[in-house]
């Protein structure tokens, strides 16, 4: 198992993991009730920027989902680079998690300042010759993409620190993830190796959110 899928796994409790679809399929059928019944929305200028709904109401379910418990993890607001608004941040115990709709699943959305930022401290986390010590510079960065004006696909993906369009490690699509209320599946095996890596890495994150007051 790559190392990026192990942190994934580790951060985000697999048997969460089903949640992530139900809050998309909420949001998205929430925007199209509040559309079907708002005629101001059904032109064809508000129709063209159905997204923006979509993005709020995704946002509204994911909070409600960490404040009732069914996604283990804090969450605050951030500003965007330019003062145009916020963005919602998931933090869980070793990393940070955001939200992005995307027309292609196979690579990453549109560069913005934050998701730049938050793409380049993958580096010292995963992009690393094999054998390196982790050297952090930021919490690791994952991605929760999904479908733009359709709910087609949803993934969990790092970034690539050293591409704008890649993944080093993309999921499944969470779509095709069974409701379970408990994973009674074995838990998977990891060599020494892998965890004595993922030790190190979480080791090193706790150590810079200490010295960065994060």
């Amino acid at each position: 198992m790559p190392i990026e899928e192990d942190f994934v796994q580790d951060q985000i409790l697999r048997r969460e993991w089903s949640v992530f679809p139900t809050v998309l399929r909420t949001a998205y059928a929430a925007v199209a009730e509040l559309v079907k019944d708002t005629p101001m929305l059904q032109v064809e200028s508000a129709e063209d920027n159905r997204g923006r709904l979509i993005a709020w109401a995704v946002d509204k379910q994911l909070v409600t989902a960490i404040e009732n418990g069914s996604i283990t993890c804090d969450y605050r607001w951030k500003p965007f680079a330019k003062p145009t608004g916020r963005y919602l941040e998931m933090r869980f115990a070793h990393s940070i998690a955001t939200v992005s709709q995307t027309a292609d699943p196979t690579i990453q959305p549109r560069n913005v300042v934050f998701r730049e930022n938050a793409r380049l401290n993958n580096q010292g986390s995963f992009d690393l010759p094999e054998f390196k010590a982790p050297e952090i510079s930021g919490l690791p960065h994952i991605l929760l993409i999904h479908g733009h004006k359709s709910l087609n696909f949803a993934h969990f993906g790092i970034p690539a620190s050293d591409s704008k369009t890649k993944f080093n490690w993309r999921s499944t699509n969470l779509l095709d993830i069974p409701h379970l209320v408990e994973d009674d599946r074995p838990a998977p095996e990891h060599t020494d190796d892998i965890l004595d890596e993922m030790n190190l890495l979480k080791e090193q994150i706790e150590k810079w959110r200490r010295d960065n007051g994060d």
